[in-house]
């Protein structure tokens, strides 16, 4: 795939091409890109003269970056302790039903990606799931696939 680099270069004209702005530009770069892409990781490297070990070494580091590409909807479903024991698995369960994905998995079509995580703090709204910021509690598995089903309905009549 050939990329073109305006939208990097945007990015790193922001921040003047400062090395010590790097996790601002990452985050924008994922923004952008809904991961962080290996060419763009050497492009930024290149730029800010920073080897590209060194930058893997952040976005590894940092929980909220990614190197693989995620969904257009990111679903976060909550194992901490509160949610586990409410009946989280039972989510995860109805969401592979559902869309066909793991924890850690993509979509082919990169409509949706899930990710298990250790604890959303939302423990009240016990079994919880997070989509792209918004917060979901109190959840069934039913309820779970509704939701689904009505991103994906809204999605097509957007196109």
């Amino acid at each position: 795939m050939s990329r073109t680099y305006s939208k990097v270069e945007e990015i790193l004209k922001k921040y003047e091409y400062k090395k010590e702005m790097l996790i601002k530009i990452l985050l924008e770069v994922q923004k952008e890109y809904r991961h962080i892409p290996k060419d763009v990781v050497y492009y930024i490297g290149t730029a800010l003269g920073i080897p590209p070990a060194k930058i893997y070494g952040v976005a590894t580091f940092y929980a909220q970056f990614s190197l693989k590409p995620k969904g257009e909807y990111t679903i976060l479903i909550c194992d901490g302790t509160a949610c586990h024991m409410e009946g989280s698995m039972s989510l995860v369960k109805a969401i592979e039903e559902e869309v066909g994905i793991k924890p850690g998995e993509v979509t082919p079509d990169l409509k949706f990606s899930l990710d298990k995580v250790g604890c959303l703090g939302a423990c009240a709204l016990a079994p919880a799931m997070v989509i792209n910021d918004e917060v979901y509690g109190k959840l069934t598995p039913e309820q779970v696939k509704e939701i689904l089903r009505k991103l994906r309905e809204r999605k097509e009549e957007e196109q």
